[in-house]
């Protein structure tokens, strides 16, 4: 929700003359939740089958991990699997490149069908990340930047102007199924906060251990988009899944 919208909430009342707490309650009021299932958890046998249900059970996006085995000890999918994906659904693909050195590839995989494409800022340089960032965006996708669980908040201030979304990671990249990191919610409100006063059109996006019970304290702390991997695709109902963490 941005400020004109706060603004008409308000009753046209001017945007500094609301105390601070009032403002944030009112944010996050009428905030539109979000929900992004990873397909790292998804039955790469019946991967078609799996997106394909994204939809009707309510999902937002397509979560796509890529993973190089050199940024994250880990190898999953890459161009030609994205290139796929955007062939079998209409819901926008948030591609997370946990990769070295994205900007080698930012062209291949906005081309591919990405319609959010979020990178590192652990992967390279400020110069390189900011490059990469303006050529994402030049290919007409959204531009994001994601920080692992030792980086600090104020790592994301030199790219935030630049930035349609901001990923918190809640568990260090690489692996699904992994338990949630409670203690890096004081650095998800922190970047809130600069989201809110810096960027407000802005989204802020939790990646791990997002369930039910981690969906609402994610909520609580400033995120409007949800990643969630193991807890959606083992759930026996994944639409009520979904109505809950939205709640």
């Amino acid at each position: 929700m941005n400020r004109q919208i706060a603004y008409n909430k308000c009753g046209g009342s001017a945007w500094t003359e609301f105390p601070a707490a009032a403002l944030h309650y009112i944010l996050r009021r009428y905030v539109m939740i979000k929900v992004s299932p990873s397909i790292l958890s998804a039955d790469f046998v019946n991967l078609e089958r799996d997106i394909r249900a994204l939809s009707p059970a309510g999902a937002d996006y397509v979560h796509v991990d890529v993973m190089d085995g050199i940024f994250v000890p880990n190898i999953t999918i890459g161009i030609p699997v994205v290139a796929a994906i955007r062939k079998i659904t209409e819901l926008p693909l948030d591609v997370h490149l946990m990769i070295d050195r994205p900007i080698r590839y930012v062209d291949d995989f906005c081309k591919a069908g990405s319609d959010i494409l979020t990178i590192h800022v652990e992967a390279d340089s400020e110069e390189h990340t900011l490059a990469a960032l303006k050529r994402i965006r030049e290919n007409g996708v959204k531009a994001a930047i994601s920080v692992k669980p030792k980086t600090p908040a104020e790592a994301v201030l030199p790219y935030l102007p630049y930035c349609d979304l901001i990923l918190v990671m809640t568990v260090e990249p690489g692996f699904g199924g992994q338990s949630f990191m409670d203690d890096m919610m004081p650095k998800l409100k922190q970047i809130r906060a600069y989201i809110d006063e810096q960027n407000p059109n802005c989204e802020l996006e939790v990646d791990g251990g997002v369930n039910e019970k981690t969906a609402m304290i994610c909520r609580e702390n400033g995120a409007n988009v949800l990643v969630a991997g193991s807890a959606y695709f083992k759930a026996p109902e994944p639409a009520k899944f979904v109505e809950a963490v939205k709640r």
